[in-house]
């Protein structure tokens, strides 16, 4: 074997393990000098992680505030972290003052979304806590009161949406309403009227206002139940709009999905939120409220912010027209 040829076998040879040094690299994930030095999350019983009844007996006049339960809901404020899932992207949140829509505000934003809420005057002051948190993450947040069951403001609040965030690619649907009533008979035509207009009507006026500015990648969040499967006695009405939202995410996502626009649902179970103590649970059922299901206890808002956050995350480009529950064992949807 000649000199030259001695050369070529070892460049080839170099060349070789340089390549397979780049390879491991691609295939082996580096972690950040942060990641390194964090501790192991310790397993936790999920039955034993958050309050469990018998609860206090409370009320509040609707539409409750979540800072004055007892006990005090967790969106996630103290315990989620985000990782640059949503970095830079735009969303628009009803009823993102409590409950889910403020977990997933709190999620979105450290996440690296910008994010607007809508809630009722009344609500100002959970409002102004979910604000806070979300510029603490380093994001614009844009806090637009008023009632989704006027078709104009629907329309205004897209707007101010857009103007506020500089765009719009997110748009979860949350605020609705819930009465709890024991018979047909007791419901009137005005509280009816109410919950379909809150429930059914408002996201058919946002979605339209919103569409417009919805480019391929964008992502709808409707905010169902397991109320749409399996209706309580007593929610006659507000079981019904939950049937129609997993409907509408459902068809929406058909016509959408040439688009590239994905529609999704998030169906909860029991979930220990305003809604329960503004009249949507009779004070009995209050007191055990959750105590029914196999884990034993309500739900949290947190505990559904990282659903939220995966049905918005391009990583999931291939679920739409899903609904995803979390209702603590009870198989629902």
């Amino acid at each position: 074997m000649t000199v030259d040829e001695e050369n070529k076998i070892s460049r080839r040879k170099a060349l070789g393990g340089i390549s397979a040094g780049i390879a491991a690299a691609v295939a082996t994930p580096v972690l950040s000098a942060n990641a390194q030095n964090q501790s192991p999350d310790k397993l936790q019983d999920p039955k034993n992680k958050y309050p469990r009844p018998p609860f206090n007996s409370q009320s509040q006049p609707w539409p409750g505030l979540a800072g004055k339960m007892d006990p005090v809901p967790d969106h996630g404020e103290k315990s989620y972290k985000g990782s640059g899932r949503l970095m830079g992207r735009k969303a628009l949140i009803t009823g993102g003052d409590s409950g889910m829509g403020r977990a997933a505000a709190i999620a979105y934003a450290r996440e690296g979304a910008d994010v607007a809420i809508n809630y009722l005057p009344a609500e100002e002051a959970d409002a102004r806590e979910v604000i806070s948190l979300i510029k603490a993450a380093g994001r614009k947040g844009v806090a637009i009161p008023g009632d989704i069951t006027d078709e104009a403001f629907c329309k205004r609040l897209v707007e101010e949406a857009v103007r506020g965030l500089g765009g719009l690619d997110i748009l979860v649907s949350n605020a609705a309403m819930q009465q709890t009533k024991p018979s047909i008979l007791d419901i009137t035509t005005e509280q009816f009227d109410k919950t379909m207009k809150t429930n059914v009507y408002a996201p058919f006026w946002i979605i339209k206002a919103a569409l417009p500015h919805l480019q391929p990648g964008s992502a709808i969040i409707g905010t169902t139940s397991v109320q749409a499967t399996d209706p309580s006695a007593e929610l006659y009405d507000y079981a019904q709009t939950k049937a129609a939202t997993t409907s509408y995410v459902r068809s929406l996502a058909k016509q959408l999905a040439p688009k590239g626009i994905r529609v999704n649902g998030v169906a909860p179970g029991p979930i220990w939120t305003p809604l329960q103590v503004s009249g949507g649970s009779t004070q009995e059922n209050l007191q055990k409220f959750g105590g029914s299901t196999p884990m034993g206890r309500p739900g949290q808002p947190a505990e559904l912010a990282s659903i939220y956050v995966q049905l918005a995350a391009s990583d999931a480009s291939y679920s739409t027209g899903q609904i995803f529950g979390a209702a603590g064992g009870s198989g629902q949807p």
